[in-house]
């Protein structure tokens, strides 16, 4: 059962916030893995915590959402969706670049 929280952040719409960084990203992944992943952003702007988000240990308010071999590292407020970082699923890379 879900919490008031969670009916709550799956009501609003936001703002998508990306950084250059993500969108050259998704410029340069092949076109079914870019397609797939810029739905999933897209769809965060619906639901900020869908099922298969995970809030990242030690970078609160940070949090990751898979999808296939990439990983996407978002926040959210009430008005917007932030994503700094879009990177390989299994490289740490992606952490490096997550802003503190």
């Amino acid at each position: 059962m879900k919490t008031k929280n969670e009916t709550e952040n799956e009501k609003k719409v936001r703002k998508l916030d990306l950084k250059d960084t993500v969108l050259k990203y998704l410029k340069e992944l092949p076109p079914k893995q870019s397609k797939q992943v810029a739905l999933t952003i897209l769809a965060l702007t619906q639901n900020a915590t869908p099922h298969d988000s995970v809030g990242l240990t030690g970078h609160t308010p940070w949090r990751r959402v898979d999808i296939g071999e990439y990983r996407v590292i978002y926040r959210f407020d009430d008005n917007t969706i932030y994503v700094p970082v879009v990177g390989k699923r299994n490289d740490s890379e992606v952490y490096r670049h997550l802003p503190r």
